[in-house]
């Protein structure tokens, strides 16, 4: 029977991966007069008048073996969400429910932790390659002692229910010391909890494994070689552009060099750096940071973010009197700083005698090995180039426990390095902004052809490399 489901992709098209798995129902054959679903429930006419509602068709349900439903369920439909087991946390105590959480996170490479609570009930979710998968259920009732517990270990006011706090906390369980940021929110039902896991050692971070290509590493590596300048890397939030950061100063760091860092907040440690977290509550600001800096006879100073004016132009003026500037800025590619920077105030001019190099960064969640399968390449699906050959074949996910149900495993980082030269230099003295004017005929591997490169090779899927290439 297995064989028989799904035998074209507009039988399959009928019903959305949601749709079929919280029905439980598989198409089986699409014609005019209708569509049959194979149910592991049986013919419920309650659940067969929503179907046909939902679908705008009649609809027939002819009962199954559950087993074959989830079968083909698991087979033919990517599956992003799975529930998340119960747990009873009347059978451990809030404190061990929290070390086990970011134990677990820990261990499964999670940045953050999220434990909210419903009417009825709670879960905890965590981030997984940038996706929030639910692992626990619990009573809602349940759900104030772990609350508390996080409050009294980030010495936060049990007592407050009705503002937000934030916080930080540090465990220690069987010599591994964990430092947690700790947000705590009031929604309808209850107070929501999100630990972000900090205080990661950065020793095993390397330029060279990132993901950058020969020519991209050789031009990053010349851009911070310089003595001073401004290197600045871009992107949207969650890209991967403090991983790059951080790298980047494992490989600067030198007894003879006096590296000082601002950050919100530090997310790894670096042994020989002077890091200081951000406190903008008692006026501690990247600029006021900046301005602190120049005072302390630095070589290098990273800055987290070019946030607003002031920091830029700071960032530009700490360029231009001798120190290497590394930050992060929000922009869609990497010539796109040059018209961010301008935005802010910044004179062309002195951006032309500054930057040093412009990246842009994207991560890619990467297929799972275990459960991705080909499928034919899909009619009018985005291509690079008009000219560009279509391959066969691309690789979709589908969803196995070996990587949580949601079809990819790990993650690839893809660069765009445009290195400053005497030629660009010149085009940004002129105020050129557009990408495709500056970078004309030059040798600079774009964003859109490394998604394409690792689609071509079935390592990630269409859904994931689409919005890069359309965005190129």
């Amino acid at each position: 029977m297995d064989e028989a489901l799904l035998t074209d992709a507009a039988t399959r098209n009928v019903l959305t991966p949601e749709q079929a798995w919280h029905y439980r129902v598989v198409p089986q054959h699409l014609g005019p007069e209708g569509c049959t679903l194979l149910c592991a429930s049986g013919a419920d006419e309650g659940v067969r008048l929503e179907l046909e509602v939902l679908l705008g068709m009649c609809v027939t349900l002819e009962p199954a073996e559950a087993g074959v439903v989830e079968r083909a369920l698991a087979t033919h439909y990517r599956r992003v969400e799975r529930p998340g087991r119960r747990v009873d946390l009347s059978a451990r105590t809030a404190e061990h429910l929290l070390h086990d959480l970011v134990q677990e996170a820990r261990d499964l490479g999670s940045s953050d932790v999220h434990a909210e609570v419903y009417e009825r009930e709670a879960r905890v979710r965590i981030r997984i390659d940038g996706l929030l998968v639910e692992r626990y259920r619990y009573p809602a009732a349940d759900h104030p002692a772990l609350v508390n517990r996080v409050k009294v270990q980030a010495g936060l006011d049990i007592s407050e229910k009705r503002l937000p706090q934030d916080g930080r906390m540090v465990l220690d369980r069987d010599g591994r010391r964990t430092d947690v940021r700790v947000s705590v929110l009031p929604t309808l039902h209850g107070e929501k909890v999100v630990l972000r896991l900090l205080g990661q050692d950065a020793g095993d971070l390397n330029l060279g494994d990132l993901g950058m290509d020969a020519r991209q590493l050789e031009d990053y590596r010349a851009g911070i070689a310089r003595p001073h300048g401004l290197v600045l890397i871009s992107g949207p939030t969650g890209s991967g552009k403090t991983t790059t950061l951080y790298a980047t100063l494992k490989e600067l760091n030198a007894v003879r060099r006096n590296i000082v860092t601002v950050e919100d907040p530090v997310e790894y440690t670096l042994e020989g750096i002077n890091q200081v977290p951000l406190r903008e509550g008692i006026g501690l600001g990247f600029t006021q940071a900046l301005r602190s800096f120049l005072r302390q006879d630095p070589d290098v100073i990273m800055l987290g973010e070019v946030r607003d004016a002031e920091t830029a132009q700071m960032a530009v003026r700490a360029a231009l009197t001798g120190h290497l500037v590394l930050s992060t800025v929000h922009t869609n590619s990497a010539w796109g700083t040059v018209g961010r920077l301008m935005d802010m105030g910044v004179p062309p001019y002195l951006l032309a005698a500054t930057l040093n190099t412009s990246v842009a960064q994207r991560l890619v969640r990467t297929l799972c090995t275990t459960c991705a399968r080909p499928e034919p390449w899909p009619t009018g699906a985005v291509r690079p180039a008009p000219s560009e050959a279509l391959p066969g074949t691309h690789h979709v996910p589908v969803g196995c426990p070996a990587c949580h149900y949601t079809g990819y495993r790990g993650r690839q980082a893809l660069y765009e390095v445009v290195a400053m030269d005497t030629d660009r230099a010149e085009q940004v003295r002129r105020g050129v902004t557009d990408d495709q004017a500056a970078l004309a005929g030059r040798p600079v591997r774009r964003l859109a052809d490394s998604a394409w490169a690792l689609l071509r090779s079935g390592r990630t899927s269409l859904e994931e490399a689409h919005p890069i290439l359309t965005s190129a």
